[in-house]
């Protein structure tokens, strides 16, 4: 059965422990508490020795794993067997590894993390941690999810505060939730008792919001043009430049394309998603995006893309932000705008 992190956690303090888990996620920091929290709860039932393993890259020698696993505790009756594995994937003999220590569970407790996840990620090894034990995994949170978790992290604080000051703070860290645990770590040390308000938030919190490009793309395929502009506001106060935005942008714009003429000839959308290499959690912005614009206005997009790079570097007319921002509105609107250079 798959858990949310805090579902985890909240389960782990109510029952013994489970020979493995999995706790795997875009979320890091969802991911490193609930770790943390299993950590805990091993040494407090006992588990005095630790192993971690950093399986990353292709050189990793799982059989010096799989020798060190079959060799006795020195120091205590059972040990945390930690595996990292920041790709998601442990490999053939790593995932059958996994698949034997699960199917025979010692005394050791496999904990098992993973910097990224997706569905693709998962299979048999991960089916079998979940028969014997448990799997936590941290999406990424969405837009109207955000509150919710800072509310629950304010009241395991101590702190109240009113859903008007509590969507202040979702809008300032837009989205970053170690930023928001920091903010409300803050928020703790100046607690006065009182319920906050929007005013009090907005005096004591830091505009921490994440503007990358990533989020700026998301915004705009999901149709955000206001969260578009602010966005691009902020990463040109940060000092970004145009170029270091092109890239990605325009290798969207240019998937994209690619999947509205596929759509139009009646082809396989799934298909042309799995060769355009986008995951499930991007695929339903993108479906959005595609149903706003008709093929020949995506090819107009990525035309504009290269306007943009030509007058970024010098060599065009006109101010880079402006067209940029021009684009990516165009992008996030249902109708057309006028793309001028």
């Amino acid at each position: 059965m798959e858990l949310s992190p805090e579902r985890l956690v909240s389960r782990s303090a109510e029952e013994p422990l489970r020979p493995a888990y999995l706790i795997a996620g875009p979320e890091t920091l969802r991911v490193l508490e609930a770790a943390d929290a299993l950590r805990a709860q091993a040494r407090a039932s006992g588990v005095s020795e630790r192993e971690v393993f950093e399986a990353g890259g292709r050189s990793f020698d799982w059989d010096a794993v799989a020798a060190s696993m079959r060799a006795p505790s020195l120091f205590s009756a059972r040990r945390l067997l930690e595996f990292r594995l920041p790709s998601g994937k442990p490999g053939r003999e790593g995932a059958e590894l996994i698949t034997q220590f699960c199917a025979e569970p010692a005394q050791d407790v496999l904990l098992v993390c993973c910097d990224d996840w997706s569905r693709q990620h998962g299979g048999q090894w991960s089916q079998a941690i979940s028969a014997v034990g448990h799997v936590a995994i941290a999406w990424t949170l969405k837009a109207h999810e955000l509150p919710d978790w800072i509310d629950r992290r304010l009241k395991h604080k101590g702190l109240r505060a009113d859903q008007e000051a509590i969507h202040v703070l979702a809008e300032r860290v837009e989205g970053n939730l170690l930023a928001a645990a920091q903010e409300i770590d803050k928020l703790a040390l100046l607690d006065d008792g009182s319920r906050l308000d929007a005013a009090q938030m907005e005096s004591r919190v830091a505009d921490a919001a994440r503007f990358d490009v990533f989020g700026l793309l998301n915004a705009a395929m999901n149709g955000h043009g206001a969260q578009v502009a602010r966005m691009l506001g902020g990463l040109r106060a940060e000092g970004v430049v145009v170029p270091a935005l092109l890239g990605m942008v325009a290798m969207e714009l240019q998937r994209a394309a690619t999947l509205a003429r596929v759509q139009a000839r009646g082809g396989n959308l799934a298909a042309a998603f799995k060769a355009e290499r986008i995951w499930d959690s991007k695929q339903a912005a993108y479906r959005r995006a595609l149903a706003r614009h008709p093929p020949a206005r995506w090819e107009r997009f990525v035309v504009m893309a290269g306007r943009v790079d030509r007058t970024a570097k010098g060599r065009g007319v006109g101010d880079a932000w402006q067209q940029l921002e021009r684009l990516l509105l165009a992008v996030a609107e249902t109708g057309a705008l006028r793309l001028v250079a």
